[in-house]
């Protein structure tokens, strides 16, 4: 059920042929698709996969091309694993919903289908579900996906979060290098954002930060006096939101801004999603993005 759930078969139909690329060098990872660090180190076969532009024409298998006019690549064990560990917020903020869609059921989605897309190329996955403390953690392992997808079904946003704290809680525990995906709405000041992701670059990851949004976070739409409560703290404040919108929306888009620069300076990927938008539009054009740089950056 947690499978049928959070990965839409209508959403894989649009971004299956599309891979989770990594631009840095780590353990592990598909020939042609990543760079391994140990080149040649497994004799192991593993399968065969569809030749890409851009693969090493000395691993075409040459006999079954001559069987089936077709080019195929021979994997190997040692070049089908890399560490992709999914980070996903569930603060009590995660919760905030205005249009039948939560932050967290959102990030939910993005992690399943990632998920599911590394799992496809032979990664080993792994999740953990962070507030002030890692509440949930699975390592990655090639074996672990069902795992993975229980563990996301039933996590809640119940606690106050502390983002910081946790992400390098999380940092201490990966041990090899591999992929960090952090799903959040990143409730932080930018630099003390990045200076605990940073905590995931300098351990060997590669950092990818999803930044969730509500479209009642982004456009402030009320028109009406009201009373607006931070679901961290509890605070409430009452607002006439025609009297501050236009601040309010200036002061968002200098933060996601802020955010951009801040993790882009340290090559982290940053990619904002609002939970009004289709799922699979956002991570089509993301991941798209995403492979078109990985061919121009080292």
């Amino acid at each position: 059920m947690a499978e049928t759930r959070f990965v839409d078969p209508h959403v894989l139909a649009r971004i299956r042929n599309l891979d989770l690329i990594s631009r840095q060098v780590v353990d592990g990872f598909i020939s042609g698709l990543h760079q391994a660090v140990f080149r040649g180190v497994s004799v192991d076969f593993a399968e065969h996969r569809p030749y890409v532009p851009g693969d090493d024409v000395r691993r075409i298998d040459w006999r079954l091309y001559a069987r089936t006019d077709r080019l195929y690549m021979k994997t190997f064990e040692a070049e089908t694993n890399a560490d992709v560990m999914f980070a996903l917020d569930i603060s009590r903020s995660m919760g905030f919903d205005s249009h039948g869609v939560s932050k967290l059921d959102y990030g939910r989605f993005v992690v399943g289908c990632l998920t599911h897309l590394a799992a496809r190329q032979r990664d080993r996955v792994g999740l953990a579900g962070f507030d002030d403390d890692l509440v949930a953690m699975i390592m990655p392992s090639a074996r672990r996906r069902e795992a993975v997808m229980h563990t996301l079904s039933r996590l809640t946003a119940d606690r106050p979060g502390g983002f910081t704290g946790a992400i390098e809680r999380l940092a201490r525990r990966l041990t090899r290098r591999g992929i960090v995906v952090v799903v959040s709405d990143f409730y932080a000041e930018p630099d003390e954002a990045a200076a605990a992701l940073d905590q995931l670059r300098l351990r060997g990851q590669e950092v990818i930060a999803v930044h969730v949004l509500d479209p009642a976070e982004r456009d402030l739409p009320f028109t009406e006096p009201t009373v607006l409560e931070d679901m961290e703290s509890g605070a409430r404040s009452p607002v006439v939101p025609e009297s501050i919108r236009d601040d309010y929306r200036r002061e968002l888009t200098a933060h996601r801004r802020a955010l951009a620069r801040t993790l882009g300076a340290r090559r982290m990927d940053y990619a904002c999603f609002a939970t009004d938008q289709p799922l699979d539009h956002m991570l089509h054009h993301y991941l798209s993005t995403r492979a078109f740089r990985g061919r121009f950056r080292r």
